[in-house]
């Protein structure tokens, strides 16, 4: 069998005796994605930055690539897209990328990595005068120029408007199909519907559910979102979860959209977002709907 690009088993770190990775497991098969979600506090990054070689763990063990995170040797093989920062402040655009890809064996052509992200237009502009969304944009091509087996992408589209979100979605697309691993986190599930092979959801510091989308969405129940407070007692099995937003319990299957939407129709009632269970829905039952620090 092929070993996985990352191993985590058992992984802790502790800060002031607090434990904000408590046990946390996972493997990443090579040539696929994994996106990382949970809540603010919930303990990715911290999770992404020890198998970076950013931090020590304090328990469990890591592999990347078959090697301990701060093996040099991982080096030239491994991207690594932080939140923020990573360049030089004072190079432009086109300078950090073409310095980044000297330190390459065989990088991408910054040019055309340049073009692909939207980004020759400021090619010519200092790091510090681009806008927080180029600078996202130029930190993800930094952490791809050199054809990383592994790369890891914190929240690589915070920020962004929807053509760069896009354009992010097709180079992470192209990177797994080139065969390269990729590790994200993000806060958007539609973006981890749309890419992941593989979802971890974290809470607390601890692996809460994991699996396939269409593992993790798996279920029973049909849901809608419609003016709050709807008299129901003509449909069998509904239930209105929070103001306004409706599931109709019952396996999801062609009568039942017939049947929900024949019932709207004679009550005169819109139902909009008729859908099952989204990633958003799971989300949300394993991690609570209350607002985060």
């Amino acid at each position: 069998m092929t070993t996985p690009a990352l191993e985590v088993d058992g992984l802790v770190k502790r800060y002031g005796g607090r434990a904000v990775v408590d046990g946390v497991s996972l493997s990443v098969p090579t040539a696929s994605v994994l996106a990382l979600l949970g809540p603010n506090g919930a303990g990715k990054t911290t999770t992404v930055e020890v198998c970076e070689g950013f931090r020590q763990p304090d328990g469990g063990a890591v592999r990347v690539l078959g090697l301990a995170p701060k093996d040099p040797a991982l080096r030239p093989r491994v991207g690594v897209m932080p939140q923020s920062g990573g360049a030089y402040p004072g190079l432009t655009a086109a300078e950090m990328l073409r310095l980044v890809a000297s330190y390459a064996r065989n990088p991408l052509d910054p040019a055309d990595l340049l073009d692909r992200l939207a980004l020759t237009d400021v090619a010519r502009t200092s790091y510090r005068r681009l806008s927080g969304g180029q600078q996202q944009r130029l930190s993800l091509a930094m952490a791809v120029v050199g054809r990383p087996e592994l790369v890891f992408l914190d929240e690589p589209t915070a920020g962004l408007d929807p053509q760069a979100r896009r354009a992010t979605w097709e180079l992470v697309e192209a990177l797994r199909a080139d065969g390269v691993t990729v590790v994200l986190t993000t806060h958007l599930l539609d973006e981890a519907e749309r890419l992941a092979d593989q979802v971890v959801v974290v809470d607390a510091g601890h692996v809460v559910a994991a699996g396939t989308v269409a593992e993790l969405t798996r279920g029973d129940g049909l849901r809608f979102t419609a003016a709050p407070g709807l008299d129901l007692s003509d449909l069998p099995g509904a239930a209105e979860e929070v103001p306004g937003r409706y599931v109709v319990a019952g396996a999801v299957t062609p009568q039942l959209y017939a049947d929900v939407t024949a019932w709207a129709a004679r009550r005169g009632v819109l139902a909009e977002d008729l859908r099952s269970r989204s990633l958003e829905d799971v989300f949300l039952e394993l991690t609570g709907r209350e607002l985060r620090a």
